[in-house]
């Protein structure tokens, strides 16, 4: 599916990347623990997050995400709107909850990058 689908599907506004709205995506990963996004997070994936730093720029960076999609509502820093610019990560934003984004992009044909941890993928 094309970014701009998503974009159509979940009635998001694009803030920085409205000339990559042809990038080609199959897959997301929703949190907003960036370590979690560290760990699991697959390269070209959709990023559902309510965090709005730069950090989530530079995660999705590091991981090579497709795009960041803001749900409920949120608005990124300034901070976040500049680093997304200089490395050219899309970033849109919806009023979804997290998980009604991740259930309307499921229910359209995008699936999870993962779709459960091992066994020892936690420390108990």
């Amino acid at each position: 599916m094309k970014l701009r689908e998503v974009k159509e599907i979940l009635d998001a506004d694009v803030i920085v990347g409205k000339d990559k709205l042809d990038i080609e995506v199959s897959t997301a990963f929703g949190a907003d623990l960036m370590s979690d996004v560290l760990a699991f997070a697959k390269a070209g994936s959709l990023l559902l997050t309510g965090l709005t730093n730069a950090q989530v720029v530079q995660t999705a960076a590091t991981r090579h995400i497709a795009a960041i999609i803001l749900v409920r509502g949120k608005e990124p820093s300034t901070e976040a709107i500049d680093m997304a610019k200089e490395l050219q990560i899309p970033i849109l934003a919806t009023k979804y909850i997290l998980f009604e984004t991740a259930g309307i992009l499921y229910s359209k044909g995008i699936v999870g990058c993962l779709k459960k941890v091992g066994n020892d993928s936690f420390h108990k």
